[in-house]
């Protein structure tokens, strides 16, 4: 049993831990502190329910994310680095993200990186409409890509990463999937999601022209 005194950042702490272990539907008050070696009572002396320890859970993860924004660097360079941060906190806690995703936080922890895309966004010309959009779009695909990755599931259980076999497929039932198979067998994340992301910022950059030229 640790010495170390009880505190809010602990209990966070161990509910991060329990959640990548076992997922978000394990989180209860009982769980975490029969993990932590106390009384369930004394949690809430740090943190008021569940509902709080989760917010917390949200709020630690994306106060980890490590910006490395350059003001003066192009909007896309900018969005890119942004993406890539989001990124790789998503892949040191994969569950923990879903959660992340799933909740509105209103805390600085919570609102900074919102803050930070919407700044580049606005300040690349977009209005307040399409910020808010392209921004929404950039998390959807980012998910997205980390259920890919890592196989984590609608419950937060984590399976076997699969990519699609045609071993056996009929070519004259499924004639592409049937020539195509060995790309469809292999997939390297670091590469789709870099492909990925491409494909966004430059389909941003033509609405973004397009829109410029209607005025």
């Amino acid at each position: 049993m640790s010495t170390e005194p009880l505190s809010r950042a602990r209990i966070v702490a161990a509910a991060i831990d329990l959640i990548e272990r076992e997922g978000a539907d394990a989180i209860s008050m009982r769980r975490v502190a029969a993990g932590l070696g106390v009384g369930v009572m004394s949690l809430y002396n740090h943190v008021p329910g569940k509902d709080a320890l989760l917010n917390g859970v949200a709020e630690a993860v994306l106060s980890q994310i490590e910006f490395t924004d350059d003001p003066d660097a192009h909007w896309t360079d900018r969005v890119r680095m942004q993406a890539r941060a989001f990124r790789q906190i998503a892949h040191h806690y994969p569950r923990s993200t879903m959660l992340v995703v799933s909740r509105q936080l209103h805390s600085a922890a919570g609102l900074l990186p919102v803050e930070r895309a919407l700044a580049t966004l606005r300040s690349a010309g977009f209005d307040g409409a399409d910020a808010v959009r392209v921004l929404r779009m950039f998390i959807a695909y980012i998910v997205g890509s980390l259920l890919r990755e890592v196989g984590v599931t609608p419950t937060f259980a984590p399976v076997q990463t699969r990519t699609i076999r045609a071993d056996g497929v009929d070519p004259a039932l499924f004639p592409e999937v049937g020539s195509l198979s060995e790309q469809l067998g292999q997939c390297d994340h670091e590469e789709e999601f870099e492909f990925g992301l491409e494909l966004l910022i430059t389909a941003i950059e033509a609405y973004a022209g397009r829109r410029e030229g209607t005025r």
